[in-house]
C-alpha cells in the first residue's frame, strides 16, 4: 500500500474519531439541558427522596377499674424477621454460630427442633431473603432472650436482627364486662368504652424525619423539628371487678342451670347512677356462655310485670287510686275485646298493694281501664313525665330507644291501654327499666347511668365526670312513698318472699313476660318463649344499690322472676352486703344481746383488736401474752386465747385465714399450697408434728 492510501485511510479514521466524540459532547449538553429545564422541579428536591416523615403511634391509654385495676391495656408484642445477606453477616460469622442460633431459637419458641430452624436459615441465606419472617406475635421476655443468642446480639446492621413491633389491646380478666369495655383492633374502637372515649385513649401521633443509609434502612435524624407523640389518657371507670366478678359469675351459673339463651345483669349505685356491675352473656356453638352483644343497652323488649309499677304510680299520681283501695279480680281472668288477660291463680278481691304484691294482671288492667278508658292519652303522659319514653343519652354506642305507643300512633286499638298497663306493646331495655327503679329508689330523682368517672395522665385527673340527673322529679314524694311500700311488699308478702333476708330488707318486682314468636305472635303457647326478670333495691331502709336481672328463653321448664333472675339478683347483693361493712348500719353492736357479738376468725392478735375497736365490738383480752390468739364467741365480748407457735413444730391454723396461716407457716420455713377458699379446714400435716425447713403443707379452706 502506498504512503498516500495509508494516510488517507489514518485521516479517515480519525475523523470517524472527531464525528463520534462530537456526537457524545452533544448529546451530554443535550442531556444536562434536559435534566436543568425539563426536570429541573424533580432533581431539586432529589434530597427528599432519600428522606421522608414517618408517623409515630402513641401508646393507647389504658381503661381502669373503679379502685384503678387495669381492665384493657396495651401490650407489646413483636414480630422478628432476619436480613440474611446483611453486608456484615459474613459466611465466617453464619457458618461458625448458626447452630448455636438454631438451638436457641427451638429453646425460645419450643416450635421446631433447631435442625428445622438451620435447614430454613440456610435456605433463605441461599435465596438472599432480606426479610425473613421468623416467628410473629413475640412477647417482651422472649424478646429479650433473643437479643442474647449468637448473631442476634450483633444487632440489625451486623447480624440482620430485625424486630417490628405491634401493641395488641388486651382485657386482663378477659370475660368480665368485656362487651361493656368494648373492641379496639386493626379497624379502631368498635364498640363500648372503648368506642365512646376514643379521642381521650388514643392520644395524638408524632413525627419524625429519616433518611436511607446503606442497605435500604431508614436512620432517625435529629434535625429539632420531630414532633414527639402524646400517649393516651386512661379512662377510670365506676366498675367494681370484685362485684362485676360475682354478678358475672352467678349469671353465668343460672343461665347453664336453665339452658337459657342470653342473660343481663346490672348493679347501679342509687345516689350516682354509677355502674358496678355489668354482664351480657349469650349461649354460644360450644355451649358456654361469652360476652358477645351489650344487651343491658342494645336488647328492647316487652318488660312484663316489671312495668307494672310505672303504670300504678301513674294512677297513684293522678290521685285515682291508692294502696288501701280494692278491685275485684273474679276468677282470675279477664276480656278485653279478642284478647283475654289471666292471673295464675284465682285471688278474688284484692286491695291495691295486694295486687301488686301478687303481682295480678287482671287487678292491675282493670284498674287502669277503670279510670283511663277515653282518656288514654293522660296514661301515656304520665309515663311520658316520669322519663320512660326517653333515650338515657348513654355515652356508649348502642342504646336502642323505648317504644310507647300514643293514641294517635296507628298501630293503637282498643287493647292497647290494658295490655300496656302490665308491660305488653311496650319496650325497655333492661337499663332503662332499672334506671326507672333507681329513681324510685333515689327518692324520684333519675339519675343517668354513668360508666366513666375520670380521664387521668398517669395518675393525675384531666377530667372529671360528675353524677348527672335527667330528672330531678319524677313525680311527687307521696308517690314515691307508696311505690316503696308496695316494692317492700311484693318480697315480704308477695312473689319474691324466696328472696327475703334476715340479715337486710330488699325491695324488687319480680316479672314473667310471655316473648312473641316472630311468625305466630302469642297464638300458640308452644311456639313462645320466656322472659325472666327481677329489678329492685337494697337495703330497703336505705337504699345503697339497685340491680336488674334479666334471663332470656329458660328451657328447664322453670321460668318465673323470682326463682330464675331472683336468685342471681339474692347472690349479688348478698356479696355486696358482706362486703361493704356501712350498710350493716348498727346492726352489729354491744348490747349484751348474744346476737350483737360475731364469730371471729382466729389470728393476729394486734389486728383482730383493731377490727373490734372499729367495729365498737367488746373484746375480752384477760392477760393473753401470745401475738397469735384464737377466739371464742361470748354473750357480751370475743374472747381470746392463747395460741403459741413453736419453733420446729407444726402450729395448729385451723380456722384461720389463708393470709394469716401463709404467714405463720412461712416465716416457720414451710412451702404452703392454699386450696379452696375462706379459712382452713384441714391441713396436711397435723399440728405438734416435728418438721424441717422447706417441708410442704396444704391447707384445705372452705
Amino acid at each position: 500500500m502506498s504512503e498516500s492510501s495509508t494516510r488517507k485511510e489514518i485521516v479517515g479514521k480519525l475523523f470517524l474519531v472527531y464525528i463520534a466524540v462530537v456526537a457524545f459532547a452533544l448529546v451530554i449538553v443535550l442531556k444536562v439541558l434536559w435534566l436543568q429545564v425539563a426536570e429541573h422541579d424533580k432533581w431539586a428536591n432529589a434530597n427528599t427522596i432519600s428522606q421522608k416523615d414517618i408517623i409515630i403511634e402513641p401508646d393507647r391509654g389504658d381503661i381502669c377499674a373503679t379502685d384503678g385495676r387495669i381492665l384493657a391495656t396495651s401490650v407489646p408484642f413483636y414480630e422478628i424477621r432476619m436480613d440474611l445477606k446483611c453486608p456484615a453477616l459474613t459466611d465466617e460469622v453464619f457458618n461458625r454460630y448458626i447452630d448455636s442460633l438454631s438451638i436457641g431459637l427451638s429453646r425460645v419458641f419450643n416450635d421446631k427442633t433447631a435442625q428445622q430452624y438451620k435447614r430454613k436459615l440456610v435456605s433463605a441465606r441461599y435465596r438472599g431473603d432480606r426479610y425473613h419472617l421468623i416467628q410473629r406475635k413475640v412477647d417482651y421476655i422472649q424478646l429479650k432472650e433473643l437479643k442474647t443468642l449468637p448473631i442476634f446480639r450483633l444487632g440489625q446492621n451486623k447480624g440482620g436482627f430485625i424486630v417490628q413491633q405491634e401493641n395488641k389491646r388486651i382485657q386482663p380478666f378477659v370475660t368480665l364486662a368485656s362487651r361493656t369495655i368494648g373492641r379496639y383492633g386493626k379497624w379502631g374502637a368498635l364498640v363500648g368504652i372503648e368506642g365512646a372515649y376514643d379521642e381521650e385513649l388514643k392520644g395524638e401521633k408524632g413525627i419524625k424525619l429519616v433518611q436511607r443509609i446503606a442497605g435500604n434502612y431508614w436512620m432517625p435524624i435529629n434535625d429539632g423539628n420531630e414532633v414527639e407523640p402524646r400517649n393516651g389518657y386512661d379512662v377510670i371507670t365506676t366498675m367494681d371487678i370484685n362485684i362485676q366478678d360475682v354478678a358475672h359469675q352467678a349469671l353465668y351459673n343460672q343461665l347453664s342451670r336453665h339452658n337459657a339463651s342470653h342473660g343481663t345483669a346490672i348493679l347501679m349505685e342509687v345516689k350516682t347512677g354509677d355502674i358496678r356491675a355489668i354482664v351480657n352473656l349469650k349461649r354460644n356453638s360450644q355451649g358456654t356462655y361469652s360476652e358477645q352483644y351489650n344487651y343491658a343497652i342494645g336488647e328492647r323488649t316487652e318488660p312484663g310485670s316489671t312495668f307494672k309499677l310505672p303504670s300504678l304510680m301513674v294512677a297513684l299520681e293522678d290521685g285515682f287510686i291508692d294502696l288501701d283501695d280494692s278491685i275485684d279480680t273474679g276468677n282470675g281472668m279477664v276480656r278485653y275485646h279478642d284478647i283475654v288477660v289471666r292471673d295464675t291463680r284465682v285471688h278474688g278481691k284484692l286491695t291495691v298493694q295486694e295486687v301488686f304484691e301478687v303481682s295480678s294482671n287482671v287487678g292491675v288492667t282493670k284498674l287502669i281501664t277503670q279510670y283511663y278508658t277515653g282518656n288514654e292519652d293522660r296514661f301515656v303522659k304520665g309515663l311520658k313525665r316520669m322519663g320512660l319514653t326517653e333515650k338515657l343519652g348513654l355515652e356508649i354506642k348502642g342504646e336502642r330507644a323505648p317504644y310507647i305507643m300514643f293514641p294517635t300512633d296507628t298501630l293503637w286499638s282498643g287493647v292497647s291501654l290494658p295490655m300496656m298497663s302490665y308491660g305488653y306493646e311496650v319496650a325497655q331495655t333492661p337499663m332503662q327499666i332499672l334506671t326507672f327503679y333507681n329513681a324510685v329508689a333515689n327518692n324520684g330523682e333519675m339519675m343517668k347511668p354513668r360508666f366513666v368517672k375520670a380521664i387521668s395522665d398517669h395518675g393525675e385527673v384531666k377530667k372529671k365526670f360528675n353524677p348527672e340527673v335527667i330528672n330531678p322529679s319524677i313525680c311527687s314524694k307521696a308517690t314515691i312513698a307508696k311505690a316503696k311500700k308496695m316494692l317492700e311488699g311484693v318480697v315480704e308478702n308477695g312473689t319474691a318472699k324466696n328472696l327475703s333476708s334476715s340479715n337486710y330488707q330488699i325491695a324488687g318486682k319480680t316479672g314473667t313476660a310471655q316473648i312473641a314468636n316472630e311468625k305466630y305472635g302469642y297464638k300458640y303457647q308452644s311456639r313462645t318463649s320466656y322472659q325472666a326478670s327481677f329489678v329492685g333495691y337494697f337495703p330497703a331502709n336505705n337504699p345503697k344499690y339497685t340491680c336488674i336481672v334479666v334471663v332470656n328463653a329458660p328451657t328447664s321448664g322453670v321460668y318465673y322472676g323470682n326463682l330464675v333472675a331472683g336468685q342471681v339478683f339474692k347472690e349479688i347483693a348478698d356479696k355486696v352486703y358482706s362486703t361493704q361493712i356501712d350498710l350493716h348500719g348498727q346492726e352489729v353492736h354491744a348490747d349484751n344481746n348474744p346476737l350483737s357479738i360475731p364469730y371471729s376468725r382466729k389470728g393476729y392478735k394486734k389486728d383482730l383488736i383493731e377490727v373490734l375497736k372499729d367495729l365498737k365490738i367488746p373484746y375480752e383480752d384477760l392477760g393473753i401474752n401470745s401475738d397469735w390468739v384464737a377466739t371464742e364467741k361470748r354473750d357480751s365480748a370475743v374472747r381470746f386465747h392463747n395460741r403459741y407457735v413453736k419453733d420446729l413444730l407444726i402450729p395448729d391454723v385451723k380456722g384461720m385465714g389463708a393470709k394469716d396461716a401463709m404467714f405463720v407457716l412461712e416465716n416457720l420455713g414451710l412451702s404452703v399450697v392454699i386450696q379452696g377458699r375462706g379459712s382452713v379446714n384441714e391441713q396436711s400435716i397435723n399440728p405438734g408434728t416435728r418438721f424441717r425447713q422447706g417441708d410442704r403443707i396444704v391447707l384445705k379452706l372452705i
